[in-house]
């Protein structure tokens, strides 16, 4: 509505007088403070749920600090952890151009660092992996756990002596890549950088554990997320019904 109202040739206006001359339906006053506490509600609820996705993701980042460093034990675990290289529980791996293997109708996600960027006819790994950028963004680890093409910018992992594979995704989150950044201009990594870090682990069995810990965490902060979408989805659509009359509130 309002672009057909706009004019200038630089900056889009709507002058006053074409502003006051707008003629819109309105109900009575006392329909108009019933719309308004209906879509405040539905405000409130989205409020409600950022504030919960907030504090989800806060307490997952303080589970992150203290079971992925052995500050906190879960039940049935002990034992001191030992100190290794990233490069004895895994091997990085060097992506491919994804040019010979891009299909439309293709089975396997073609990743790259910023995320899925389209679809091959056959995977350059089948496990599950940690993946890291090589260049570019290379400070937003991701995790697959089906076979995918990884592209010649993004690193990915095999793992290694039954090492957990989300557990160092979790792991490979708490680690300042920028402080490894290999170039002036563009960020880069250096897989040898990568496997040369130093962290304390503990056996595959409290790996694993750990990670279902996070796993569960992940899944709950997904659901309110999804739950965001659909209130705003819903708030949009009574907003399309009760302030131009199609529904009335009775």
């Amino acid at each position: 509505m309002w672009r057909g109202l706009m004019a200038g040739s630089i900056h889009n206006t709507i002058y006053m007088p074409v502003f006051k001359a707008l003629k819109i339906p309105l109900p009575p006053v006392k329909e108009q403070r019933a719309i308004a506490t209906a879509l405040s509600d539905m405000d409130a609820l989205l409020d409600g749920l950022d504030r919960l996705i907030a504090k989800k993701r806060a307490i997952k980042q303080a589970a992150m600090q203290q079971l992925l460093t052995g500050q906190t034990r879960l039940p049935g675990f002990s034992g001191k952890w030992e100190v290794k290289r990233l490069g004895d529980a895994l091997a990085i791996k060097h992506g491919k151009s994804q040019k010979d293997v891009e299909a439309n109708d293709g089975a396997y996600p073609i990743l790259a660092t910023g995320g899925q960027i389209g679809l091959a006819s056959q995977p350059i790994y089948g496990k599950p992996s940690v993946l890291i950028g090589r260049k570019g963004t290379i400070n937003q680890p991701q995790y697959m756990d089906k076979p995918f093409w990884s592209v010649d910018t993004l690193f990915y992992s095999e793992m290694k002596n039954g090492n957990i594979a989300k557990f160092f995704y979790y792991r490979f989150c708490l680690i300042d890549w920028m402080q490894y950044n290999e170039a002036s201009g563009v960020p880069s990594l250096n897989a040898k950088t990568i496997e040369g870090i130093e962290c304390a682990c503990p056996d595959p069995e409290e790996q694993a554990a750990i990670a279902e810990v996070l796993r569960d965490v992940d899944t709950e902060i997904a659901a309110l997320e999804t739950r965001r979408i659909k209130t705003r989805a819903l708030k949009q659509a009574m907003m399309q019904e009760l302030l131009t009359g199609r529904t009335r509130l009775v």
